[in-house]
């Protein structure tokens, strides 16, 4: 009875339609197409610690059932991006009014990678289109920026958006590298991507995207942790769920440094 309940579901899998197998919830497979991609990584951990300026992680892969003459001729591409959680973010225009710089505009995006860095085998232009890479939010320019609430008339929405990758770029939370992916042997490859000293702690995800002749093949994620630490995780936590209580205190550290500094420095 059961091994008949065995070959029933095997049946029933077997008849779906390729796309609609859910083999796992972090792949995405293009049915078209044979070849699969798989990636590792040493850790699924990040420590953060008091003296941390930043790290590269190197995520390894392979691509299962290339063609060894498409190999030869490159037509395989992969791009490979760590993303931070995905939280709302604000973006704010100051304007200086009666000699006074305030904020006058700002805008509300949902949420987004709160850190990003990408690697490719080549620039993203040359594997794929525009219209296919936006689609996977695969790229810094790419990434959707959905405002949320009042937009007013919708004319500083561009500049917002550009100023938002603007300054994740200068703050190093944004990177890319379009060499940053490398064929290794045959099928095996190498990415690096890089965590900046900043990085936001919390659930990460590294994703990996493959593409054949500019079509995409497959999709592939697997988590990553960033956390604090030693004194810093107590901070933080600390910060975070007792907040009231950790105001309190910052306060009365900063009365009681001031005072001893003018004890320590006063001249009698």
């Amino acid at each position: 009875m059961r091994y008949a309940a065995f070959l029933f579901g095997v049946f029933l899998l077997a008849a779906l339609p390729a796309a609609a197998q859910l083999v796992d919830p972090t792949v995405t497979i293009n049915d078209k197409f044979s070849e699969r991609i798989d990636i590792g990584i040493s850790t699924n951990e990040i420590a953060i610690t008091s003296d941390f300026s930043g790290a590269d992680i190197t995520v390894f892969g392979a691509i299962d059932g290339a063609d060894e003459l498409l190999l030869a001729t490159f037509a395989y591409d992969v791009v490979v991006a760590l993303e931070g959680p995905r939280k709302p973010t604000t973006v704010r225009r100051k304007e200086r009014v009666a000699g006074i710089w305030i904020n006058r505009h700002s805008i509300q995006f949902g949420p987004i990678p709160a850190s990003y860095s990408m690697s490719s085998t080549r620039p993203l232009a040359d594997i794929a289109n525009l219209m296919e890479l936006a689609s996977r939010d695969i790229g810094i320019n790419n990434i959707r920026l959905v405002p949320t609430g009042s937009i007013g008339d919708g004319s500083r929405l561009t500049e917002f958006r550009d100023a938002l990758r603007r300054i994740k770029q200068v703050g190093g939370l944004y990177q890319r590298d379009p060499t940053g992916v490398q064929f290794i042997s045959k099928a095996l490859f190498r990415a690096t991507v890089r965590l900046p000293a900043n990085i936001p702690v919390g659930q990460h995800t590294v994703r990996a995207v493959l593409y054949k002749n500019s079509q995409f093949v497959m999709e592939k994620e697997i988590p990553l942790r960033v956390v604090k630490t030693g004194l810093e995780q107590f901070i933080y936590n600390f910060a975070h769920v007792y907040s009231l209580a950790y105001g309190i205190v910052a306060v009365l550290l900063a009365t009681l440094t001031g005072w001893l500094g003018s004890v320590i420095f006063r001249k009698d």
